[in-house]
């Protein structure tokens, strides 16, 4: 597949790319193992600054990188401007707290001395999808860099101006050569680089497919790994919930990123006393939803982000429908040049229906009716993702049975989910393995190093490097 940029909105090819030659891809790899024998010697506090500069520079610069997103796969541009500023306040957490969360930790035991060290592993690859082309990147670039570790990226084949305008942000925020590179290769050179011995650790956030391969290759060289691979995650509302707000923050969670988020709310599951009035006020707001050319500050729905992820929702609906899905709202792609869908709602869907167990990408709800809180559960967990999910109840004990019974990386109760650089993020089941930010985060990618020392002043780290 071609490295290029093509604006979705209209489906016109505007740059393309030439993927890396075997001999310049090894001379980025060189590049990435001498940087790390310095950078892991950096002091942290060095790190830090650097770190609050690249946070200066997104914010400074907002709105030319949101420009730069909505131009390459079609995110609504205030979405672009607010998610390069998400971007900035992950580098200002882990600039503040990096130090705090990879101090060494004493452990009393019988040794004279014993304590825990972090410590860096080395260059990291990590493989990143278009569909949040700053913010994916970031949160695994802030934590890593901060650690004393080195980035790779390998970039989705539609997003190369922004994998590169990534690339110049860390370079200009004063961090040396080589801590942080753009590697634009195809998809089959992919392997090579995992296999690398220099190259000691791979992150992915991904489908199901990508993350199967990457990790069995990962897993052939012993490679530490953290999958994010997606979610088709549920939206419960109970007797309980506040009804206009559920409703409006549904459609919210739906249609975020014009619907092509992993943690969108993608089933809405809803207590059958109250179902008739949900869905009315759901298609209702659904159907006011202003769609559009995305560079305008107006656009709520833009184009999907390539012909293919079009193709595909196209194919999952109309399946859906023949299986004996009903159609609320939509069902159909929009007769207007670039990758339209328009916002759909789907209900009475049949279990062998893709819609019931795919994940879909694209502005597609689907509505399930339950009789009670275990059938709740039942049809939340009847999913084989597990990443993020959302109950609306004021019922302490049904939000106790969601906390405990859910199964998913998160819980998010009358809120819809998003990521928190504060917070752990990631799956269970086929939504992956592993956790990007907080301290977890921060914590993937180093050696937890036991020190156990008898009859020696035994250094920190702090004091050998």
């Amino acid at each position: 597949m071609a490295i290029a940029t093509i604006n979705p909105a209209t489906g016109e090819l505007l740059d393309t790319f030439e993927a890396l030659s075997e001999s310049a891809l090894g001379d980025k790899l060189a590049l990435a193992a001498q940087a790390f024998r310095r950078h892991r010697r950096i002091p942290i506090a060095e790190r830090a600054r650097c770190m609050r500069r690249a946070a200066e520079i997104l914010e400074a610069e907002k709105v030319e990188h949101g420009r730069t997103m909505t131009l390459e796969m079609g995110k609504p541009i205030r979405a672009g401007i607010a998610e390069a500023t998400k971007c900035a306040l992950a580098c200002r957490y882990y600039a503040e707290n990096a130090e705090r969360f990879l101090a060494d930790e004493v452990v009393p035991t019988e040794a004279e001395r014993s304590f825990i060290v972090y410590q860096p592993l080395g260059p990291v690859l990590a493989i990143m999808p278009w569909n949040f082309p700053y913010w994916q990147v970031f949160r695994f670039l802030a934590p890593a860099l901060m650690a004393g570790n080195v980035g790779l990226l390998k970039h989705a084949h539609n997003v190369p101006r922004c994998a590169l305008a990534i690339e110049s942000i860390v370079r200009r925020a004063g961090f040396d050569e080589g801590v942080f590179q753009t590697l634009l290769l195809e998809t089959p050179q992919v392997a090579a680089v995992i296999e690398d011995p220099r190259v000691a650790a791979v992150t992915l956030t991904g489908s199901e497919g990508a993350g199967s391969k990457v990790a069995s290759t990962s897993g052939k060289e012993i490679k530490k790994t953290v999958m994010e691979l997606g979610g088709s995650d549920p939206f419960i509302v109970m007797p309980s919930a506040d009804l206009e707000a559920a409703a409006k923050t549904a459609v919210r969670a739906r249609t975020i990123n014009t619907g092509q988020s992993c943690i969108a709310a993608k089933r809405f599951i809803v207590h059958e006393a109250i179902a008739d009035a949900f869905e009315r006020r759901f298609v209702a707001e659904m159907s006011r939803l202003v769609i559009g050319d995305p560079m305008d500050e107006a656009t709520e729905i833009g184009p999907l982000a390539t012909k293919d992820v079009l193709g595909t929702l196209v194919d999952q609906v109309e399946r859906s429908v023949a299986a004996g899905a009903r159609v609320l709202l939509g069902g159909k792609r929009l007769d207007r040049p670039g990758y339209y869908y328009e916002p759909t709602v789907l209900t009475d869907v049949p279990r062998e229906a893709p819609a019931h167990h795919e994940e879909l990408f694209g502005p597609v709800a689907t509505l399930f009716r339950v009789r009670d809180l275990d059938e709740a559960i039942a049809v939340a967990n009847d999913t084989r993702f597990g990443l993020g999910s959302s109950a609306w109840t004021r019922d302490p004990a049904e939000s106790a049975r969601f906390v405990d019974e859910l199964e998913a990386g998160a819980v998010f109760l009358n809120a819809m989910v998003a990521s928190d650089p504060r917070l752990p993020f990631g799956g269970v089941k086929r939504s992956g393995y592993g956790r990007e930010l907080g301290v977890f985060g921060l914590r993937e990618f180093v050696n937890v190093k036991t020190v156990w020392a008898e009859d020696v002043a035994a250094p920190s780290v702090a004091e050998t490097e």
